[in-house]
Protein backbone atom coordinates (compact mmCIF):
# COMPACT_ATOMS: atom_id res chain seq x y z
CA UNK A 1 0.00 0.00 0.00
CA UNK A 2 1.71 3.11 -0.72
CA UNK A 3 1.03 5.98 0.91
CA UNK A 4 0.03 9.32 -0.83
CA UNK A 5 1.37 12.54 0.52
CA UNK A 6 -0.10 16.00 -0.40
CA UNK A 7 2.11 19.05 -0.03
CA UNK A 8 1.07 20.84 3.38
CA UNK A 9 -0.69 23.96 2.53
CA UNK A 10 1.25 27.33 3.51
CA UNK A 11 -0.45 28.73 6.74
CA UNK A 12 -2.66 31.83 5.40
CA UNK A 13 -2.14 34.65 8.31
CA UNK A 14 -4.38 37.46 7.90
CA UNK A 15 -2.90 40.48 9.46
CA UNK A 16 -5.93 42.82 11.14
CA UNK A 17 -5.14 46.23 10.15
CA UNK A 18 -4.49 48.47 12.77
CA UNK A 19 -5.18 52.36 12.41
CA UNK A 20 -5.45 54.80 14.81
CA UNK A 21 -8.04 56.67 16.10
CA UNK A 22 -8.45 60.06 14.70
CA UNK A 23 -8.22 62.40 17.47
CA UNK A 24 -10.58 65.64 17.53
CA UNK A 25 -9.71 68.50 19.75
CA UNK A 26 -12.59 69.00 22.63
CA UNK A 27 -11.99 71.64 25.23
CA UNK A 28 -8.89 73.38 26.83
CA UNK A 29 -8.29 71.86 30.15
CA UNK A 30 -8.58 74.74 31.87
CA UNK A 31 -12.36 74.64 30.91
CA UNK A 32 -12.88 71.38 32.99
CA UNK A 33 -13.69 70.89 36.88
CA UNK A 34 -12.29 68.39 38.83
CA UNK A 35 -15.07 65.84 39.67
CA UNK A 36 -17.39 67.19 37.02
CA UNK A 37 -18.72 66.19 33.56
CA UNK A 38 -19.43 68.29 30.37
CA UNK A 39 -21.12 67.02 27.05
CA UNK A 40 -19.52 67.32 23.85
CA UNK A 41 -21.23 66.58 20.35
CA UNK A 42 -18.84 64.56 18.68
CA UNK A 43 -18.62 63.24 14.71
CA UNK A 44 -22.54 63.03 15.76
CA UNK A 45 -22.31 61.36 19.32
CA UNK A 46 -22.95 62.91 22.43
CA UNK A 47 -20.62 62.47 24.51
CA UNK A 48 -19.54 62.84 28.36
CA UNK A 49 -16.61 63.91 29.28
CA UNK A 50 -15.54 63.99 32.90
CA UNK A 51 -12.07 65.16 34.78
CA UNK A 52 -11.46 62.60 37.54
CA UNK A 53 -7.96 64.31 39.38
CA UNK A 54 -5.12 64.88 36.34
CA UNK A 55 -7.34 62.44 33.89
CA UNK A 56 -10.25 62.38 32.19
CA UNK A 57 -12.98 60.01 30.65
CA UNK A 58 -15.34 59.87 28.53
CA UNK A 59 -18.56 57.54 27.77
CA UNK A 60 -21.61 57.46 26.16
CA UNK A 61 -23.55 60.53 27.79
CA UNK A 62 -27.54 59.27 27.38
CA UNK A 63 -28.36 56.67 30.44
CA UNK A 64 -29.70 53.37 28.77
CA UNK A 65 -32.44 53.13 31.26
CA UNK A 66 -34.40 56.51 30.56
CA UNK A 67 -31.56 58.68 28.46
CA UNK A 68 -30.62 61.38 31.26
CA UNK A 69 -27.92 63.05 30.36
CA UNK A 70 -24.96 61.64 32.63
CA UNK A 71 -22.31 64.47 32.59
CA UNK A 72 -25.31 65.88 35.10
CA UNK A 73 -24.71 63.06 37.34
CA UNK A 74 -23.14 62.49 40.59
CA UNK A 75 -19.49 61.51 40.50
CA UNK A 76 -17.51 59.61 43.09
CA UNK A 77 -14.12 57.62 42.32
CA UNK A 78 -14.67 57.37 38.85
CA UNK A 79 -17.60 56.32 38.87
CA UNK A 80 -20.86 58.23 37.42
CA UNK A 81 -24.28 57.75 39.15
CA UNK A 82 -27.58 59.35 36.47
CA UNK A 83 -28.97 61.93 37.97
CA UNK A 84 -32.74 60.32 37.30
CA UNK A 85 -32.48 57.40 38.75
CA UNK A 86 -29.36 56.29 40.57
CA UNK A 87 -27.34 53.85 37.77
CA UNK A 88 -23.80 53.68 37.58
CA UNK A 89 -21.56 53.47 35.34
CA UNK A 90 -17.51 53.05 35.43
CA UNK A 91 -15.82 56.30 33.68
CA UNK A 92 -13.32 53.93 32.08
CA UNK A 93 -14.57 51.32 30.81
CA UNK A 94 -18.63 52.40 30.44
CA UNK A 95 -19.60 49.25 32.30
CA UNK A 96 -22.85 49.25 33.91
CA UNK A 97 -22.57 48.35 37.61
CA UNK A 98 -26.39 48.79 38.60
CA UNK A 99 -27.59 45.98 36.24
CA UNK A 100 -24.61 44.60 34.63
CA UNK A 101 -24.53 44.47 30.78
CA UNK A 102 -26.46 47.79 30.57
CA UNK A 103 -23.26 49.83 29.57
CA UNK A 104 -22.26 53.20 28.06
CA UNK A 105 -19.98 53.41 25.40
CA UNK A 106 -16.30 54.52 26.67
CA UNK A 107 -14.22 56.72 24.18
CA UNK A 108 -10.41 56.98 24.42
CA UNK A 109 -9.14 60.45 25.65
CA UNK A 110 -6.01 61.91 25.81
CA UNK A 111 -4.48 65.09 26.67
CA UNK A 112 -1.83 67.41 24.15
CA UNK A 113 -0.94 70.71 24.62
CA UNK A 114 -3.45 71.14 27.03
CA UNK A 115 -6.44 70.37 25.01
CA UNK A 116 -8.77 67.53 25.80
CA UNK A 117 -8.97 65.34 22.59
CA UNK A 118 -11.39 62.49 21.96
CA UNK A 119 -11.49 59.66 19.65
CA UNK A 120 -15.36 58.47 18.26
CA UNK A 121 -14.69 54.91 17.35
Amino acid sequence: MTESTEPESPSLEVAEEQVAPEFFDVAAVEEFADGKGKSFNIEGKDVAIFKIGEEFHAIGNACPHYGAQLCDGYVRNETVMCPWHGWQFDLKTGKGMTIPGLDVKSFPVKVEDGKVKIATI
